[in-house]
């Protein structure tokens, strides 16, 4: 099993940057890719960006490809979303997941293990 659990959301003008972490416990974390997703009030669960398993490899969707940066830190089982340049449609709940296997994916059933979400809003 893995526990997830996330933190950095909050409430951000236009233009802000906020950086939101998710630390892993359980299982190895250096052995399984991570992901972000978010989910807009009245809107489906997408997802953000994703990571493998040793940080080499990265996928950003692109409604925020040079925006959103996915990172890393194996030795502290915590994965970041660095968010830049922040808009009011980037507002949601975000959560981390924790993928089936080492590689990266974009596909939701490529996860199996999920955090409870930070919320971040982006006011005008």
């Amino acid at each position: 099993q893995v526990q997830l659990v996330e933190s950095g959301g909050g409430l951000v003008q236009a233009g802000a940057s906020l950086r939101l972490s998710c630390v892993a416990s359980g299982r190895t974390f250096s052995s399984y890719a991570m992901g972000w997703f978010r989910q807009a009030p009245g809107k489906e669960r997408e997802v953000v960006a994703s990571i493998n398993w040793s940080g080499g490899s990265t996928s950003t969707a692109d409604s925020v490809k040079d925006r959103f940066t996915i990172s890393r830190d194996n030795a502290k089982n915590t994965v970041y979303l660095q968010m830049n340049s922040l808009k009011p449609e980037d507002t949601g709940v975000y959560s981390c997941a924790a993928g089936r296997g080492p590689y990266s994916s974009r596909s939701f059933g490529a996860y199996d293990y999920w955090g409870q979400g930070t919320q971040v809003t982006v006011s005008a």
